[in-house]
């Protein structure tokens, strides 16, 4: 793989994170068909079904209604071969329902590690590493 692939895909995923960070969920929802391929596979700690981009989609929905002030900073990004590899620090308010636990108003702050596989201009699988068990006990559900 030639690095004009590994600066393509660097410059797909930072794409995408733009989008990520804007909090509109339309251009979320967009990006994502845009990037991520229909049939994706994610190999990641989310309880939602259907395809790769479906289950992502339902993420942010999810994501966006319980913090509506989310934000991730990629804190490292490195890209090889088809592989792009980010590890991000989340932050965002809790002001709406998440897993059943009603708005606290509580500041949220977890890390989270994503390996993205390419094929062309599309995120073909996604393996995520997510600290739930950080972000469960921060809204005292742990």
């Amino acid at each position: 793989m030639s690095s004009d692939q590994e600066t393509n895909n660097t410059m797909i995923f930072g794409r995408f994170h733009d989008a990520v960070n804007s909090g509109e969920l339309e251009q979320i929802a967009r990006m994502i068909r845009e990037v991520v391929a229909p049939e994706a596979v994610l190999h990641t700690p989310v309880p939602f079904t259907g395809t790769g981009a479906e289950a992502l989609e339902q993420v942010w929905t999810t994501l966006l209604r319980a913090f509506p002030d989310v934000q991730v900073k990629v804190e490292d990004l490195i890209a090889k071969g088809d592989r792009v590899v980010c590890r991000s620090v989340v932050t965002g308010t809790h002001k709406g329902e998440f897993q059943g636990l009603a708005p606290t108003g509580k500041p949220v702050r977890y890390d989270e590690v994503f390996f993205l596989r390419f094929a062309g201009d599309r995120i073909t699988e996604i393996w995520g590493l997510v600290d739930t068990f950080a972000l469960r006990q921060q809204l005292g559900l742990v």
